[in-house]
């Protein structure tokens, strides 16, 4: 399930959480999404973890202090384990108390930085609860860093986008986008768009090439971003474009065609049951941006009152900030998929609960994805997926994407591009915000 309104991609690999903990497609435990069984009858759900989880700060917290701000506790359960990391996945030491109740870090947290909590617990009966959440701590003052994605020395699919958040809102956005270079190997031209003053996205026209490498030097370091504030970084990342797959989902067929390469080969072809009438699933391009073999899905956190709260959805792979995955569906009857759309938002496929099947269509895909694989959903109905909307720029034309850009220009495949120029061939990835997501 989505909640409506102005969402945006969280653009730093660190910023990027997606809260997949607080999800919330599916159906509710209690009336799970397919009400309308056809051809089977509805499974029973499994009782859910007594165990309450909650995590300071809150998700999508900004300016958190580096000390004292940071926990993690349990009531009626005791913590299995806590993770918390920056964009790159380095892990921040900390301590579970002797009873099993809270987690604190060791010690303060880097300032400018960007990092996702996970947390998992277990009630008496052993049935585990999830959380996730993510956060940035605090920025000196008069200056401004940049967030992105996707992750340096990462390998992504052929539709991650490079995104960029700033601490701070720009104002000369023409200087920030000179600031930065996007350049690929082999050369494709690249252009760079805004959405507002906290995001710079770039994407070529088409989707990357699978193989292509590409670099993103960030010479922020003393440029002035807006009046009095400066920026502090200087460096360079790089990221590897993986093979190419593309699926395309039918909503009104409901099925999921997966395609690889670049003949787009079919190599299977999936049920899936999609959005109701009443929570129509978007259409448009949207792309992979975060993977979670096991997440919590909750109604309240998107604005829809108390009608589910699913704390172990398996193999949910995030395609909108405000809530939208394709995850695994364990609660609904097995002939909803390929027959009717019946949940708040998501794309379901059938699974087997706790998310460690392999076998099943939901665990299939979430072993052949990555981030940055693109899904093009089609339907007769429905509402397009924002582009701001987590990592979906591929929704816009590329006449307005290149007039969405500061500068205008749209350097040649071979130039080594400023923020705005080439890049290569295909489009780029970048992770979300915490939101959460609605079965």
């Amino acid at each position: 399930m989505r909640r409506r309104g102005r969402v945006w991609a969280r653009g730093a690999a660190a910023v990027a959480c997606c809260l997949a903990v607080l999800a919330g497609c599916g159906g509710p435990p209690v009336a799970p999404d397919g009400d309308a069984v056809a051809g089977g009858g509805r499974a029973v759900p499994a009782a859910p973890s007594r165990a309450v989880l909650s995590v300071q700060p809150a998700d999508g917290a900004q300016d958190v202090q580096p000390e004292g701000a940071v926990r993690v506790g349990v009531a009626q359960g005791r913590l299995v384990s806590v993770r918390l990391a920056d964009g790159k996945g380095a892990e921040v030491p900390g301590t579970i108390g002797p009873d099993g109740s809270g987690w604190v870090p060791d010690g303060p947290l880097p300032l400018g930085t960007a990092f996702t909590v996970d947390a998992v617990a277990e009630d008496e009966q052993g049935r585990k609860a999830a959380q996730h959440s993510a956060f940035t701590t605090v920025t000196p003052t008069h200056t401004f860093v940049a967030f992105f994605t996707p992750e340096d020395g990462s390998t992504v699919g052929v539709g991650m986008p490079v995104s960029l958040r700033f601490s701070r809102t720009i104002t000369d956005r023409a200087a920030v986008e000179r600031a930065v270079q996007v350049t690929a190997d082999p050369p494709v031209p690249v252009a760079a768009h805004w959405f507002g003053g906290q995001r710079l996205d770039f994407r070529p026209e088409q989707y990357w090439a699978a193989g292509t490498r590409v670099t993103v030097t960030l010479r922020l370091k003393d440029v002035q971003g807006a009046p009095g504030e400066y920026g502090t970084q200087s460096r360079d990342l790089h990221f590897t474009v993986g093979r190419a797959q593309v699926s395309t989902v039918d909503l009104d067929a409901h099925t999921l065609t997966v395609r690889a390469g670049q003949g787009g080969k079919v190599v299977r072809v999936l049920k899936v049951s999609g959005g109701s009438r009443d929570h129509s699933t978007y259409r448009g391009v949207m792309v992979v941006s975060e993977k979670y073999k096991v997440t919590r899905m909750n109604s309240q956190t998107v604005g829809m009152g108390d009608e589910y709260d699913i704390q172990d959805v398996p193999h949910a792979m995030r395609l909108t900030t405000s809530g939208t995955f394709v995850h695994g569906n364990y609660w609904a009857g097995p002939g909803v998929f390929g027959a009717a759309n019946t949940s708040h938002g998501c794309i379901g496929l059938a699974d087997a609960k706790g998310g460690a099947s392999k076998d099943s269509p939901a665990g299939w895909l979430f072993e052949h994805t990555i981030p940055g694989d693109v899904l093009e959903v089609k339907a007769s109905s429905g509402d397009f997926v924002p582009p701001q909307n987590g990592l979906n720029g591929w929704n816009v034309p590329w006449e307005q994407w290149v007039a969405g850009s500061a500068l205008r220009q749209v350097p040649s495949a071979g130039a080594s591009a400023p923020a705005g120029g080439a890049v290569s061939a295909g489009a780029s990835v970048s992770a979300v915000p915490s939101v959460f997501a609605v079965p």
